[in-house]
């Protein structure tokens, strides 16, 4: 018990002392999120807007793979990108393997179909709305995407929250394709992993903390655009 409380203590002072080692691990840990959220935001947000509003032959088979994909197993995600960018894959002449590239590209496969697949449901609810005011002035349902796009901005703030807690909370996909690898691909979820097999739960345990006030200020920025999109509405 007293060897838990000491870990405890040592893992705020190197909270409070700014720790060299942990900062460097967050901050790879935010960039790596915040650049697959973005790319995952660019790809998905369309595409979940465009299946959300047309109707086309096909469209629910689109739609039920797009729900399939959001429960892909990461460590598969972490294969097959492994295998993409191995030196015998395709993407193998890049030599992004072990890289933080590598761990962004297989965050976005994770993200993108959940980001798609929210904002789709958004999109329908509000084409649902206003879908008939939007024809009546002559607008299309490619031309309405940008103007729903617009009038859903905090629901879709909400979704690419949802999209950045999934991400930073990632470990299985990273660790394959990022190897874990000191100053280089080590992220939050993956030091946890090893210091704590290492036995060093002050890291681990410190990492945990800020893992989790992560978490929690993701869950209160949502909180708060939800309350945003109620009053809007």
């Amino acid at each position: 018990m007293n060897e838990l409380a000491e870990a405890f203590r040592t893992a705020l002072r190197l909270i409070l002392e700014f720790d060299p080692e942990l900062v460097e691990i967050v901050a790879l840990t935010l960039r790596v999120s915040g650049t697959a959220l973005l790319i995952a935001g660019a790809l998905g947000l369309p595409l979940g807007a465009a299946l959300g509003i047309a109707r086309f032959p096909g469209r629910r088979a689109v739609v039920a793979v797009l729900n399939a994909l959001m429960g892909l197993p990461p460590v598969v995600v972490g294969l097959l990108v492994y295998l993409a960018l191995s030196r015998a894959g395709p993407l193998g002449g890049l030599g992004w393997l072990f890289t933080p590239k590598a761990m962004v590209i297989a965050q976005c496969v994770i993200i993108t179909p959940l980001v798609a697949a929210l904002a789709l449901q958004v999109m329908e609810d509000l084409w649902e709305e206003y879908g008939e005011l939007l024809r009546s002035l002559g607008s299309g349902a490619l031309r309405a995407i940008p103007t729903l796009l617009y009038e859903g901005r905090f629901a879709l703030l909400t979704v690419l929250l949802a999209g950045f807690g999934r991400a930073i909370a990632e470990v299985g996909a990273v660790i394959v394709v990022g190897g874990n690898i000191a100053h280089v691909t080590r992220v939050m979820t993956t030091a946890i992993a090893l210091e704590t097999s290492r036995g060093d739960l002050p890291l681990a345990l410190g990492l945990g903390i800020l893992l989790l006030l992560t978490a929690l200020a993701i869950n209160c920025a949502a909180e708060v655009v939800r309350g945003w999109t109620r009053r809007a509405a």
